[in-house]
């Protein structure tokens, strides 16, 4: 069964607080458990900033990722997409604050609840499409994950 988790981002000056930075906490749990996921951005320019975001990270937290259609066959561990790309991993990071279609054919859907009451209605809507694809819907704060 699919399973959706939405985190709630806060309002710290904490990875807790900033989108890119728990994305990248996320991404970093899954690779070292050895996982093929992809990261939906909302458009190639934030494909790159991303990708961009990863090469900044320290040697020893080093992540082999690509952009979509980049890299070696078959990919990196790490694919990093935007629509008219393919989201073909079983875990996908929605960095997209866009709703996912044909979510139940993922394994697990990361989804992100911004701290900006203007963004929130977006997030309802993404959690509303999951549950109605049949994912199994978990809800967690940011806060909690990171330590």
């Amino acid at each position: 069964m699919s399973q959706a988790i939405f985190y709630q981002l806060e309002d710290t000056e904490t990875p807790a607080s900033d989108l890119q930075a728990f994305a990248c906490y996320l991404v970093a749990q899954c690779y070292s458990n050895n996982q093929r996921l992809s990261v939906l951005c909302a458009d190639k320019v934030q494909a790159e900033a991303f990708d961009e975001l990863l090469w900044q990270l320290p040697a020893e937290r080093f992540i082999a990722h690509n952009l979509a259609g980049e890299g070696p066959k078959g990919g990196a561990l790490v694919e990093i997409t935007w629509p008219k790309q393919s989201a073909l991993r079983s875990i996908v990071v929605n960095l997209s604050a866009q709703e996912i279609p044909q979510a139940n054919r993922y394994q697990t859907i990361y989804d992100f609840v911004p701290v900006d009451e203007a963004l929130k209605p977006a997030a309802r809507e993404r959690y509303k499409q999951c549950k109605l694809a049949g994912c199994e819907m978990q809800f967690a704060k940011a806060s909690d994950v990171v330590q």
